[in-house]
């Protein structure tokens, strides 16, 4: 991204700092792919454990439903949830790493980015999901409504900022 940004003179550090209803309007949006995401990635994950089950690695003894022997046990609901989990938070820490805007944040215009203008690391993404916690971080914003900046910004050293429209174009 750093080609880019030479080449087509985006200084992504003089726009301004997003505040909440933005990010919220952002966040509805990618709740709903996450969503779908979660979907897709869980049938297949149970799809994973039905194929697992039928091959005789996971014992179905006693249950007449394979999703009573998944809820059966601590240990295949984690697996099972834990890789639709593991799938949303890749959507996300993808799409950070990448180009700074999840889908949402492209419809609304803004971009996740180091306190420099550059992209954030795929590391520094990981480390945004958890503080962000369903997107209760951004309640922050609210404490700290002059600097606009959540509780995930201040501990990654990173901000949202509102890209112009010619810069939330795509590159060609």
């Amino acid at each position: 991204m750093a080609k880019n940004e030479e080449t087509t003179f985006v200084r992504y550090t003089e726009f301004p700092r997003a505040g909440f209803f933005r990010r919220f309007g952002s966040w509805v949006y990618d709740a709903l792919i996450a969503i779908a995401v979660y979907m897709v990635a869980g049938a297949i994950g149970f799809g994973l454990f039905a194929l697992a089950a039928n091959i005789g690695i996971v014992d179905t003894a006693g249950f007449e439903h394979l999703i009573d022997v998944k809820d059966s046990s601590i240990v295949y609901q984690l697996l099972v949830d834990g890789w639709s989990l593991g799938w949303v938070a890749f959507f996300f820490v993808y799409f950070w790493a990448r180009n700074g805007q999840t889908i949402g944040m492209k419809a609304w215009r803004l971009r996740v980015q180091n306190l420099d203008g550059s992209v954030i690391s795929k590391k520094t993404g990981w480390q945004r999901l958890v503080p962000t916690l369903l997107g209760l971080g951004n309640l922050w914003l609210f404490i700290d409504w002059k600097n606009k900046l959540s509780l995930q910004d201040k501990l990654t050293q990173t901000e949202v900022v509102v890209l112009s429209l010619a810069a939330n174009e795509p590159r060609r």
